[in-house]
């Protein structure tokens, strides 16, 4: 509040304010209405993971209430369109759970069936969105029915392990070596990238690799290596089906990084759209603009 004064802004000018909508309970796709369940649920620990993106929608309340307008989220982490076999784990304690990408991977999406000149609800998509964290989805005909969880599953990330071979997984746990909070970290902020090179800046791998770095060259293509194989799983979910497939996120903008991955799937499907970068300002903009201007209903967490 007090940045927007500093630069002048009429804080009258504002129809809405609108934050990020973390890991919550279960939702379907949409714009919601930031309403006084949604906080007390945040605040009485009434979610699926713990997420800075949590703070999004309580931070767009306060303000909006300042000023007195509305406050609204759109397309939270938690958006859950899966069809039911896409729950299933193995195990039957454990489902898998619907925790993805979904801002910027819906905002692509939409994006690529306008330059298709397809409606969005007519299409079919593999997206991969590439950040600290991972997310390879299937969209079919305007639904996310399938996709990884950075957080449990999928290939691994800058950050992040993905995937683990669960025997070596259970006695690490229980080697005494570590908590059960040391061993989350270890998966979720010191995995992947970080945990083979030290970082988790695609730029400094790829620095090392001109430098000759052989051992930064092998971590870097295992990582392609395995979100390929997610690929080709998800082809899969669409039985072969696929309008095209949208490479995102902020690893997006290294071509030799995309290069290679399309060179591993360009098999499954000729046709690419590259969106590089995370949209989560615009996806969450436009959400909300959909509703302002009547082309989209808003929704109301219950």
């Amino acid at each position: 509040m007090e940045f927007l004064k500093n630069k002048n802004f009429d804080l009258k000018r504002l129809n809405a304010v609108v934050g990020r909508g973390g890991p919550l309970k279960p939702l379907t796709s949409g714009t919601y209405l930031v309403n006084e369940r949604l906080i007390e649920d945040i605040k009485n620990g009434n979610y699926q993971s713990e997420h800075p993106s949590l703070l999004g929608t309580m931070i767009a309340k306060e303000i909006a209430d300042s000023i007195g307008v509305k406050a609204y989220f759109v397309d939270p982490v938690s958006v859950d369109e899966f069809w039911e076999l896409s729950r299933f784990s193995g195990l039957k304690e454990i489902n898998r759970k619907a925790l993805s990408h979904a801002l910027n991977v819906r905002m692509v999406a939409k994006k690529a069936a306008k330059e298709l000149k397809k409606p969005y609800d007519q299409c079919n998509f593999i997206i991969v969105h590439l950040g600290t964290g991972i997310t390879v989805a299937a969209h079919l005909k305007g639904r996310q029915v399938d996709s990884s969880n950075a957080n449990e599953d999928g290939p691994f990330s800058p950050q992040r392990t993905g995937s683990l071979p669960t025997i070596p997984l259970v006695e690490l746990c229980f080697s005494g070596r570590y908590t059960e909070v040391e061993i989350k970290r270890k998966l979720l902020q010191e995995g992947g990238l970080l945990s083979y090179l030290g970082t988790d800046d695609i730029r400094d791998v790829e620095k090392r690799i001109a430098d000759g770095d052989r051992y930064a060259e092998q971590v870097y293509n295992a990582m392609i290596y395995q979100i390929a194989k997610e690929v080709g799983a998800y082809a899969v979910v669409l039985k072969g089906k696929i309008d095209a497939i949208i490479i995102t996120g902020g690893i997006a903008h290294s071509e030799r990084f995309v290069d290679i991955l399309k060179s591993w799937i360009d098999f499954l499907c000729p046709r690419f759209f590259v969106y590089p970068g995370e949209g989560e300002m615009e996806a969450m903009a436009l959400g909300v603009l959909r509703v302002l201007n009547g082309e989209e209903t808003i929704k109301e967490y219950k």
